[in-house]
């Protein structure tokens, strides 16, 4: 499981290092042809539009599974008592919900776009598929967050898996 999940992991990040690279690729070419030569890239705000999405949603699973989201550790010294281990599977298995919950209202969304042809504005690029892959990516990360949550509330765990 561990080898299968690395190889995700590290596909994962190959796809959000490209998307960025193409997003900055694509607005200093945008910002270049605005100010020297008056043209703008045509379709670069749909294209960073679609890109930030699928750096956002591509990326959530993984640092979902990892515990990599932000956390403040002010607290650390009370909420990571043994004790307390029930607190953090619960908060776990809550945001695994919140998560679902998030994903199937985008599935709602995808819908309604499909049947409305919904489209972005410059390029005609279609949302209902970039609203599906977003339910798609908050279902996954929902899932690991419910599977992860027996090792939610070690101390930092998430750092030693990053690395």
């Amino acid at each position: 499981m561990t080898r299968t999940f690395s190889r995700i992991k590290k596909t994962v990040e190959y796809l959000v290092t490209l998307a960025l690279f193409a997003m900055v690729a694509l607005t200093f070419a945008d910002v270049i042809g605005r100010r020297f030569f008056s043209a703008p890239v045509y379709g670069a705000h749909d294209l960073t539009e679609h890109l930030m999405a699928l750096i956002i949603f591509c990326g959530l699973p993984v640092l979902t599974a990892i515990h990599g989201h932000l956390t403040v550790d002010l607290f650390d010294r009370f909420l990571l008592r043994p004790s307390l281990r029930w607190w953090h599977r619960f908060i776990a298995l809550g945001m695994a919900a919140l998560l679902a919950l998030i994903g199937y209202q985008y599935v709602i969304a995808a819908i309604e776009a499909g049947e409305i042809r919904e489209i972005s504005q410059e390029l005609s690029i279609p949302r209902n598929i970039m609203y599906a892959f977003m339910a798609t990516m908050c279902w996954l990360s929902a899932l690991a967050a419910a599977l992860t949550s027996g090792s939610a509330g070690e101390p930092h765990a998430h750092i030693a898996e990053v690395e």
